[in-house]
């Protein structure tokens, strides 16, 4: 499994856009461009980047083509290779590996008050959040477990944080069990990966920083 990263640069965008965007084909193209902010255009085309070069790199894929599955999930087409990517803020990341899974970052910021999320909670994560010496880290290491997991599942918005509970790393939805542990990429950002295979409990992920 490896874990590829990299961050947004406002100074770097037209560079990036002549660099990377020619080697795609025109309809991605067309789709990272439709963004007006640079920041989604950069998350866009260097979620894309990252994963491209993570496949060749790591897993000898120099082509690959990506399906969308009826629940919005991607996919590598005639590959048993799984990816997932997130960014916050101004991290992008990138998890590959032989098994499906999601990953989440989130970004620590200092301002959110955890209270205003208490509806999306179980009674007892509240409780741990509320019980943490560091309430702000509580809550973000319960964030970032509940939507890897969820992309991990793949049902995406049609799956509520509160309609499970993770213990001990573990949680189960309709009866299918999946794994979580945290992840260290930077001091300002949470990271957490989740899958359903119990490989993730001990894997130890090739972390990567991807440098222009």
């Amino acid at each position: 499994m490896i874990i590829l990263y990299t961050f947004i640069s406002e100074a770097k965008h037209q560079s990036l856009l002549d660099r990377h965007l020619p080697a795609f084909p025109i309809e991605i193209r067309k789709g990272i461009l439709r963004y007006k902010r640079w920041q989604d255009v950069q998350f866009s085309l260097l979620g894309k980047v990252l994963l491209q070069y993570g496949l060749k790199t790591h897993y000898n894929i120099s082509e690959a083509e990506i399906v969308i599955f009826p629940n919005k999930k991607p996919h590598l087409k005639a590959h048993e290779i799984y990816f997932n990517i997130s960014h916050s803020k101004d991290l992008v990341v990138c998890a590959i590996a032989e098994y499906p899974l999601g990953i989440d970052v989130e970004f620590r910021d200092p301002k959110i008050n955890y209270q205003d999320f208490m509806v999306q909670m179980t009674a007892q994560e509240l409780q741990e959040i509320q019980n943490g010496e560091d309430k702000i880290k509580e809550f973000f290491t319960y964030w970032v477990r509940k939507e890897a997991v969820i992309k991990a599942h793949g049902a995406g918005m049609m799956l509520s944080l509160d309609s499970f509970e993770i213990i001990n790393n573990e949680c189960s939805i309709e009866e299918e069990k999946f794994f979580t542990k945290k992840i260290f990429i930077h001091e300002d950002y949470h990271t957490c990966i989740a899958s359903s295979d119990q490989k993730i409990k001990t894997v130890i992920p090739l972390i990567t920083y991807f440098e222009e």
